[in-house]
């Protein structure tokens, strides 16, 4: 029995080897021109996908498995195809966590330690030091609030006690506080969360419950002193509650690598506020991340074969 596979982004051959290495039923074909995937993917049993769409998944009658090679899964879920069929979704959940918490905590220096405005002053060639020393803020003793504690959210928290903080965090399921959270809120449960951080980090799924979300009354529950830094998706945050929360000084600033709409338009307000840091959504980038994401895959793969369940099941009901 021939196993086909078909890998619709330029993954290295080192990956493509690994994953043959699974099994001798193992057939794996790697196409990332539009053209060829079409009759590629025709024969295809098993999706390893970067960006599948509607017009590659209508064309597979012997798909039964489809593998993200990253953790959001809206695009995917878009097609009616895949949202409503019985081809199994998984992700790549997990395999962020490292390099998102470090940008995350490395937005959160860079406020605190006023470094935009040393690497603007460089820029410029001027040694500018400033009159008054209190400026310079430190981590340790703030609060930080995350939204969504997720694998991601989960290692953001341990970082941030690292540093001395408070962390108080929203889950879906309330189970047992782990150790590195000091309060654990349900996910309904934002105002307290708001009232209460000086960063206040988004790190939930994009869904048809979170879409949106955050507007004009979660800004108005901020400090004037707090933070917001989204690493999740764009379409969380009311972009326009947050420009106009920016302009009148109701929160202090915003870290952002993810935007309603990518590329953030050149025309937006946020490209010139000097109170944002904006990243274009490489929050989760690493040299690691091929090597991650086919370690995943694999193990789903050996799953597969031996017909035992697989990990990172994408509930295509809750989104995620």
């Amino acid at each position: 029995m021939v196993l086909k596979i078909l890998v619709d982004f330029d993954l290295p051959e080192v990956h493509i080897r690994e994953i043959r290495s699974v099994s001798p039923e193992v057939q794996v074909r790697k196409e990332s021109k539009e053209s060829a995937l079409i009759d590629a993917v025709s024969e295809a049993e098993i999706l390893f996908t970067g960006e599948a769409n509607l017009e590659i998944i209508k064309a597979a009658p012997k798909l039964r498995w489809i593998h993200s090679w990253g953790a959001g899964v809206e695009e995917l879920l878009s097609i009616p195809e895949v949202a409503r069929e019985s081809v199994i979704l998984t992700n790549s959940s997990g395999i962020h966590s490292i390099p998102i918490s470090e940008h995350v905590i490395a937005l959160m220096l860079i406020f605190t330690r006023k470094l935009k405005e040393f690497i603007l002053f460089q820029n410029d060639g001027v040694w500018h030091v400033p009159d008054e020393t209190y400026d310079f803020d430190e981590l340790k003793g703030k609060t930080v609030g995350i939204v969504g504690l997720g694998s991601i959210g989960s290692e953001i928290a341990k970082k941030a006690k690292c540093f001395g903080m408070m962390v108080l965090a929203t889950r879906r399921t309330i189970t047992a506080k782990p150790t590195f959270v000091d309060e654990l809120l349900p996910s309904h449960d934002l105002k307290h969360l708001f009232k209460e951080s000086d960063f206040v980090v988004i790190s939930a799924p994009l869904t048809s419950k979170t879409k949106g979300m955050i507007g004009a009354q979660e800004f108005a529950n901020m400090k004037r002193t707090a933070y917001i830094i989204n690493i999740a998706r764009g379409g969380i945050i009311q972009q326009n509650e947050l420009i106009s929360a920016l302009k009148q000084k109701k929160i202090a600033g915003a870290g952002l690598d993810v935007f309603e709409t990518e590329p953030l338009q050149p025309n937006s307000d946020l490209w010139h506020m000097k109170n944002v840091i904006i990243t274009p959504h490489v929050a989760g980038d690493t040299v690691h991340y091929y090597e991650r994401t086919t370690k995943i895959f694999c193990e789903n793969l050996r799953r597969y074969i031996n017909k035992t369940p697989l990990i990172n099941v994408v509930d295509k009901k809750a989104g995620y």
